[in-house]
C-alpha cells in the first residue's frame, strides 16, 4: 500500500508574525473523518488528532477571538 505525504494546509487564523501557527491535513481528514492538527513551527512534532465536531469547536473559537 502506497501513502501519500500529507498535504498540510496553514490555517487562515495562524498569525503572520510567527506566533500561534497551526496546520490541518484536510485531504486527511475527507479520507479518514480524523483532523490532524498540528504546530507549523514544529512539522517533525506530534499532531493533534480530531473529530471534526472538536475540529469546528476550535475554528468557532480562534473565530471568537477576533
Amino acid at each position: 500500500m502506497t501513502t501519500e505525504p500529507l498535504n498540510w494546509i496553514k490555517s487562515s487564523y495562524s498569525g503572520s508574525n510567527g506566533g500561534s501557527c497551526i496546520e490541518w491535513a484536510p485531504k486527511h481528514a475527507a479520507a479518514t473523518g480524523e483532523v490532524w492538527v498540528r504546530d507549523s513551527k514544529n512539522p517533525d512534532g506530534p499532531h493533534l488528532t480530531l473529530t471534526a465536531d472538536a475540529f469546528a469547536g476550535l475554528v468557532a473559537f480562534a473565530k471568537s477571538q477576533d
